[in-house]
């Protein structure tokens, strides 16, 4: 999976539940809740005011590493 700012955070913790800790990072704790898991990677950072680009190299760089 590559990770992308549009991708669907519902989608990254589907993939690998494990994700979540790099969202638990920036501050959100709602990942159960239906609206957090329909927004866009890019809509999360904008609201929890952090960029939304380290996130996803982080994700995309956690998945190279497990599947290495």
């Amino acid at each position: 999976m590559e990770v992308t700012r549009e991708t669907v955070i519902g989608d990254v913790l589907d993939y690998d539940i494990e994700t979540a800790q790099f969202f638990m990072e920036i501050g959100m704790h709602c990942l159960g809740c239906p609206h957090s898991r329909g927004e866009s990677i890019e809509d999360a950072c904008s609201v929890h005011g952090t960029d939304p680009d380290q996130l996803v190299e982080k994700i995309n760089n956690y998945l190279a590493e497990k599947q290495a």
